[in-house]
């Protein structure tokens, strides 16, 4: 099948583009407001967008609390999510009223960071601590601004809980990450394999460089 996205005339129950880009990251961002309010909510648009310098990115759907506190305050965290929270992380998914605590909602233990003015899961297997550095709002093919605005950070501190440490590498069959499919649907990444990247032969090294 295909369709064209102006349309959206894809003839199934539910749309499936979110279905398709998947799985995706779970940014679980911990912010606080001017008024010192603490807020915790998780978002599927997320993910790391550099290693040199260490570079995330989440993207609410509209102007949500977590945009509105890592604008206004410059900081925010982002925690893992594992396995064993991903109760908790749905609980802290809920729509409350501005200033509502979702760490205390979900029954989680809020920690102040150590290099930035926000709180962060004291459960979390790891813990971003992050710095913004733009806002960004996505436009479309006619220039007009999306619903999103995406929020960039540079990791400043990171915290690793070291159980889930074995032979100096994050070892995934304990950390258990979750990651949001499409639908209602999420999935558990702890069934890992390696594969390394192909060497080149070095005969096609030297014709490439004639």
């Amino acid at each position: 099948m295909f369709y064209p996205t102006d349309s959206n005339m894809h003839g199934l129950s539910h749309d499936p583009f979110k279905a398709i880009v998947t799985p995706r990251p779970i940014g679980w961002i911990g912010t606080k407001g001017r008024d010192g309010s603490l807020n915790l909510g998780p978002y599927s648009f997320f993910n790391a967008v550099s290693d040199r310098p260490k570079l995330v990115m989440f993207s609410s759907s509209g102007r949500k609390h977590s945009q509105r506190n890592a604008a206004e305050t410059g900081v925010f965290t982002c925690n893992f999510v594992s396995r064993n929270l991903v109760e908790q992380m749905n609980l802290s998914s809920a729509t409350m009223p501005y200033g509502v605590n979702e760490f205390e909602l979900a029954g989680l233990t809020a920690k102040q960071g150590e290099l930035v003015d926000a709180p962060y899961v004291a459960e979390a297997f790891a813990v971003l601590e992050c710095k913004v550095t733009e806002l960004i709002e996505p436009k479309t093919l006619s220039g007009e601004p999306s619903e999103s605005v995406m929020v960039f950070g540079e990791v400043v501190g990171i915290h690793i809980d070291e159980s889930i440490i074995r032979e100096g590498r994050l070892d995934m069959s304990i950390a258990r990450p979750v990651a949001r499919m499409g639908y209602m649907d999420y999935s558990e990444g702890s069934d890992v394999f390696e594969l390394l990247r192909p060497q080149v032969p070095n005969d096609l090294i030297a014709a490439g460089k004639g």
